[in-house]
């Protein structure tokens, strides 16, 4: 049973490789804009490498850049098709490289799906973390001094001014940590002594937040210190009090912006897959309507062209038969040399026989 049988003249063979040819370009643009697009959210991916602790969410720009790269590819070798679909003496030899190239197709819109849901399903892994690297990041904010978190301090700054955002989930995730190096401490100071003493584990904690969580468009002078105290600070109620801090916490900006730039790529890759099927789909038109025309030793003969020859299960069954072929052609049978004793003594026979009958009898 063929399957969607269309009948093509040899003005619409040439109309479809014209067609399925411009197609085939605007598929390169596309798989080079995939490429791209994977490039700049795996960049933006490692700016921030330093708060993400683990690289899970890598594999979305990894396999946009692949996906990217290979769609170059073989939307090239699909125009090169189309120039040469009209020539009975160049299209032949495409005829092997085909089947290959309808399975990397379709195995590249089976991957293009896949980042789009990888898109929505990798956010909680994502949210995690960047909830424990946002944590770690604050905790040795004060090393400016440890090899390998010189720059910690740094990266924070600027992420919590780029995205105006304060701590992990809020600012006072500040209050847990010793954020100030002890080298910039006046350890005689009696402040200093009982604010190290009041806690377990010595540390020097105060109710204070870096001056990168201040809000620049807050018209009052930026508090950091002393945010809990009431009294330290004119006509300032810490429950009601914005604080002049940037309110959001730095793990659920950071999680909203990845989203939406992932998010945002999910339909300008949903429109790739459907350029990519359609020329697939044309592809396998101008092939077998083309093949078609050849077998009719017509090449501007009307023919038909088709999807599947069978049905889908007879398909899929003689897809494998042929890999299974394939697979088992360059094997050798060892046992094809050992001929069996019996089979050897035969050949003897015949031979000896063949040496009698062609040998001249002796003269009476």
């Amino acid at each position: 049973m063929v399957l969607l049988k269309v009948k093509f003249s040899h003005p619409r063979r040439v109309r479809l490789a014209q067609g399925l040819w411009l197609l085939s370009w605007l598929a390169v643009m596309c798989g080079t804009f995939i490429f791209c697009l994977g490039v700049y959210l795996k960049t933006e991916l490692l700016r921030r490498a330093e708060v993400m602790d683990n690289t899970e969410i890598h594999v979305v720009p990894n396999i946009l850049m692949m996906v990217g790269l290979v769609s170059i590819g073989t939307n090239w070798v699909a125009s090169r098709v189309c120039q040469d679909s009209l020539d009975a003496s160049r299209f032949p030899r495409w005829k092997v490289l085909l089947l290959a190239w309808f399975v990397v197709a379709a195995l590249l819109c089976c991957l293009l799906i896949a980042v789009v849901v990888l898109s929505y399903a990798l956010q909680g892994r994502l949210e995690e973390s960047l909830k424990v690297g946002l944590r770690n990041g604050i905790r040795f904010y004060k090393d400016t001094d440890v090899p390998g978190r010189c720059f910690q301090k740094e990266t924070i700054d600027r992420l919590q001014m780029e995205f105006r955002c304060c701590g992990n989930n809020n600012f006072k995730d500040w209050f847990e940590v010793q954020w100030v190096s002890n080298r910039y401490l006046d350890f005689t100071s009696k402040d200093v002594k009982d604010r190290i003493r009041s806690n377990v584990d010595g540390r020097f904690l105060l109710d204070g937040v870096p001056f990168s969580c201040c809000n620049p468009a807050s018209p009052r002078p930026c508090l950091q210190y002393r945010l809990t105290d009431n009294s330290a600070h004119h006509s300032y109620d810490y429950q009601t009090e914005e604080l002049n801090l940037h309110n959001r916490g730095c793990r659920q900006a950071l999680t909203d912006y990845y989203m939406e730039l992932m998010n945002s790529t999910g339909p300008g890759v949903l429109s790739v897959i459907l350029i990519q099927i359609s020329v697939l789909v044309s592809l396998r038109y101008l092939q077998t309507s083309v093949e078609g025309a050849m077998a009719l030793e017509d090449p501007e003969g009307d023919s038909e062209g088709y999807l599947l020859e069978k049905d889908v299960k007879s398909t899929l069954k003689d897809l494998k038969a042929k890999a299974l072929t394939m697979l088992k052609f360059d094997q050798v049978d060892p046992n094809a040399g050992e001929a069996s004793p019996e089979a050897a003594d035969g050949e003897k026979a015949a031979d000896n026989t063949a040496e009698k009958a062609a040998s001249p009898s002796p003269a009476s």
